[in-house]
Order: C-alpha cells, then sequence, then structure tokens
C-alpha cells in the first residue's frame, strides 16, 4: 500500500491528513492558533507559528497513522502543503529569516498605497496586465506600505514567500513560488504571460529579486526532504514535497474540480467563491490567479467575504460564554446547540438582517470602511435569532459573489469549508442562492487536494484515478418558499448597505480622532 500527506496551513490553523491511493482517510490532526491583530484593520501572523504548527500536525499524523494502521513510513510516498493568501508575503532578510509578522488577506492597512497605484499606474493598466485592479486586499499594495512605514524593514528585506512556500523551503531547502500564489499577490504579475511584470515592478520601484525566481505548477516537486526534519517529524530523508497552493485553489481540486466550469465556494476563515474557467469571465470586481491544475490555462475567477466563519467563530467567543463552559464540563459542544436553536427559527430570522463586514470587505464590495451590523432587533429576539442572522449573513455574501459572477454556474454548486458540518446552514445556503447545493463527504478538502496533487506530482496517481474518489455527498436541494422569502431579505442585505456606506465611512474616521 502506498500513502500520501497533505498538509494546509490556515489563518487558525494548520490540518494535516494521510490517505492512501484510493481515498482513503487514514489520519488527521490541525493545530490551532490566533491572528495578530495589533490595530483595527490589521491582521498578522509570525510566520515560525506556521512553521512549527506545520511540523506538529505531520508528525503527530503520521506518529497516528503507524500506532493505528501499521503504516510504514517509508510507504508514504510524498507531501504537498496548501496555504492561507498570504498577502505581502513574508519578508525575509538575507539568512532567511523573517524580518516582521507576515501581512496576511485579512489585513486592510494599505489605503494610502492603493490610492497611489490608481493615481500613479491606473486601474487600466493594471487590469490590462494584471487582471485585477487596486485595494488594500492584494499584495502589491501591503509591500508597498511596508515600503513607506517600515524604511528599516524594508532596507532588510531581500524576498518575500507566501506561508506554505516558506514552510516548503524549512523543509526542503528549495525556494520556490507556485503560480496561485504568485498572481494572488496582484500588481505585479502579469496574468497574460504568467510571468512578473518588471513594468509594473519598475513603476512601483519593487526589486525584481525580491520575488522568487522559480515558479511553479502546484504539482511540481519543489525538493526533497532534508535530512534533519525528515528525523524530526517521522518520515524519510529526500521524500518529495510538492509545491501545492493557494488553500482555496486546492479545496477546489479536493472536491474534483479539474477543469472549466465549475462553480466552488471554498468557506472557512474567509469565504472564496470561485468559477474555474479557459476564458475571461465578464463580472466586474473579481479577484483572479492562475488555478492549482493547468495553471498556464486555467484561472481562478473569484469574490467572496472577508469573513465568514470568522463571525461564526466571534459570534461563539463573545456571546457564548455560559454554552462554552457548559462544554468544558462535558456538555454539548457551542456549535451543536446554536444550530439546534437556528433550526427553530423561520427563513428570515423574523426581520434581522446582519451585515458581515467584520473587517472591510474585498471583491464584490471593495470597501474597507465597511461595518459589520445588525439590522431589526427587538425585544422578541433570542440568543438563535442572532445566530441564524449569522448563518444568513454568510449565505447573502455567496449569492452576492455569485451574481457579481454573472455567468451560467451550472445547475448546482459545491461548497466545502467546516459550515459544511451544519446541516442547518447547508440549507440556508441553498435556499438563500435557489441552487442546489453538494458538499464534500470529508471535512478535509483543501488537506485532499493537497493529497491529489501531491499524487499526481509523484506519478502514483493520474488524474483520471483521481477524478474517481468518491469526494461527494448528495445534493441539497433548495426550499422554494424559503426562497422566495430570502430574495426580499437579500434586496434588503443590499439596501441596508447602500443606506448605511457614508456613515461607516464616516464611522471610520470618528475612530481616528
Amino acid at each position: 500500500m502506498e500513502y500520501l500527506l497533505g498538509t494546509d496551513i490556515g489563518t487558525s490553523g494548520t490540518k494535516t491528513i494521510l490517505m492512501d491511493t484510493k481515498g482513503r482517510l487514514i489520519a488527521q490532526d490541525l493545530e490551532e492558533y490566533d491572528v495578530l491583530t495589533p490595530k483595527p484593520l490589521w491582521a498578522e501572523q509570525w510566520p515560525d507559528v506556521w512553521y512549527e504548527a506545520s511540523k506538529e500536525s505531520i508528525r503527530k499524523t503520521v506518529e497516528k497513522a503507524v500506532k493505528e494502521s501499521g503504516v510504514k513510513k517509508e510507504e508514504i510516498k510524498g507531501i504537498a502543503i496548501s496555504g492561507l493568501y498570504g498577502g505581502s508575503g513574508i519578508p525575509l532578510d538575507a539568512e532567511m529569516k523573517p524580518v516582521r509578522p507576515c501581512m496576511i488577506w485579512m489585513d486592510r492597512r494599505a489605503q494610502k498605497e492603493t490610492q497611489w497605484a490608481l493615481d500613479h499606474i491606473g486601474e487600466e493598466k493594471l487590469l490590462q496586465i494584471t487582471h485585477n485592479g487596486a485595494d488594500p486586499y492584494y499584495g502589491y499594495t501591503k509591500i508597498l506600505w511596508m515600503k513607506n512605514n517600515e524604511p528599516e524593514n524594508w532596507a532588510r528585506t531581500r524576498l518575500f514567500l507566501p506561508p506554505n512556500d516558506y514552510v516548503i523551503y524549512k523543509l526542503t531547502g528549495e525556494v520556490a513560488i507556485d503560480y496561485s500564489s504568485a498572481g494572488n499577490i496582484g500588481g505585479i504579475f502579469d496574468m497574460n504571460d504568467r510571468v512578473w511584470s518588471e513594468e509594473l515592478l519598475d513603476a512601483m520601484d519593487i526589486p525584481l529579486s525580491m520575488m522568487p525566481q522559480r515558479i511553479v505548477e502546484s504539482t511540481d516537486i519543489v525538493g526533497g526532504l532534508k535530512k534533519e526534519m525528515a528525523e524530526e517529524i517521522g518520515l524519510w530523508e529526500g521524500l518529495p514535497v510538492i509545491a501545492g497552493g493557494i488553500d482555496c485553489g486546492a479545496a477546489n481540486i479536493g472536491l474534483g474540480v479539474f477543469e472549466a466550469g465549475v462553480y466552488a465556494a471554498a468557506i472557512g476563515t474567509s469565504m472564496c467563491a470561485a468559477l474555474i474557467s479557459d476564458r475571461p469571465v465578464k463580472g466586474k470586481g473579481l479577484i483572479i490567479w492562475p488555478y492549482l491544475y493547468d495553471a498556464k490555462n486555467l484561472s481562478y475567477y473569484f469574490a467572496g467575504g472577508n469573513t465568514a466563519g470568522a463571525i461564526i467563530k466571534w459570534f461563539r467567543n463573545t456571546l457564548c460564554q455560559w454554552e462554552a463552559e457548559n462544554q468544558k464540563n462535558g456538555g454539548p459542544s457551542v456549535y451543536d446547540v446554536l444550530n439546534a436553536q437556528a433550526e427553530e427559527i423561520p427563513a428570515g430570522s423574523e426581520g434581522l438582517v446582519v451585515l458581515p463586514y467584520f473587517m472591510g470587505e474585498r471583491s464584490p464590495v471593495w470597501d474597507s470602511d465597511a461595518k459589520g451590523t445588525i439590522v431589526g432587533l427587538s425585544l422578541t429576539h433570542t440568543k438563535g435569532h442572532i445566530y441564524r442572522a449569522f448563518l444568513e449573513a454568510v449565505a447573502y455574501c455567496l449569492r452576492d459573489a455569485m451574481e457579481a459572477t454573472g455567468e451560467d454556474l451550472g445547475e448546482y454548486i459545491l461548497i466545502a469549508g467546516g459550515v459544511t458540518k451544519s446541516k442547518v446552514w447547508r440549507q440556508i445556503f441553498a435556499d438563500v442562492t435557489g441552487y442546489p447545493v453538494v458538499c464534500p463527504i470529508y471535512d478535509v478538502e483543501a488537506n485532499m487536494g493537497d493529497v491529489m496533487l501531491a499524487g499526481i506530482g509523484t506519478g502514483i496517481l493520474t488524474y483520471e484515478e483521481v477524478k474517481k474518489w468518491q469526494v461527494l455527498d448528495k445534493k441539497i436541494m433548495p426550499d422554494e418558499e424559503n426562497h422566495k422569502k430570502y430574495n426580499e431579505y437579500f434586496r434588503l442585505y443590499k439596501n441596508i448597505y447602500s443606506h448605511l456606506k457614508e456613515d461607516m465611512k464616516a464611522l471610520t474616521k470618528a475612530q481616528e480622532l
């Protein structure tokens, strides 16, 4: 028997799984951590948190597989590593040591740099070369922020490397970047030729040498596991380490998406709802980068929420202390209690609408000043009502992303992520969007995508073989009556933001007083 590992470095935790070549899950481990938010709209993480969590999750997964399933380390043939969108990338000095924490996708501090890019380069030029616009979301604006605001750190920086590529470097000693991670930096990556844009790098005064020069497919072997690393995590020296890529793209791979014309939403801390296409998509304001399979021809066109699962975690941590304490004492999980309450509440939460903009918002709203909002509260509403309204808010966000794409999205949509554990939330997604929803059988989609990429990269598996894996569950059909009701609530969701938009900007200014 042969086995493969898949490690996904997420915003709030790193998970590793081990599967056999038939797609059966053998062992897994999750290591959790937090995001640093030292100021409003700032979000950063020290890269060694990712590195240590990756090593620990790999080590524990291998240990479980050996002890519980009799797997021999020599039977493990490869590992692929995906990761969160690391925004600016990790700034590394001449000795490949981190200069400062990495400004991740969630960070929206680069407002002035965004305006500078629009004023001095222009949206038309950016779209022509990179297929992306200007916004604090993009890594290149964060790089410019560091250049403008931290000259000492800028002077020390020699290279920017995304989270998964940094961990791969630490494991193998090899420096590379996959196409999806390069394209998602925006601003400085030529999507037409799939290379760094020297024209735009020069315009921004960013040295080309700061970008990894080896750009690889997500199925490429970057290098072999170093001896000391192999000993530390229980594997063998020289084990092939495959590039992987951006985690939401890996989640799509884990859903079996290897060709154009499929719409899938990967919903974790944030939401990335994307159409895979081999031709330009007409939707406005979408984020675009090369896909994790056939990166020269396929592109990932996505919109989605800056905060999705993040607001549900916020709700749990902020408003559910009693339920959390009860769980610690042997009671049901907080989420089981909340989901049971939400299931008893009718569609629309009896007049509540939540705007899920707890860290501003990216595509298609593109508003750093957007605020999280609860509208419609009365004395009759309970915690269950509010929780359901939070679930509905993420579903409205998905529908907004789907409508922004402006294309035929097919007969159903794929949804992956922790949200799929909730029966009531799965139904809400179907009812709000009006589309049948299909979810994965296992809640390991990004990791499963990594396993598939590792299998193809090592030659142990073929594209045709992984396509046969049974990874999807049954369709969840929308309730037509609920969908009609949600049509009105979605209209209100859009209108409420429109009416409050200027006041939200004023609130941002008021915070600065």
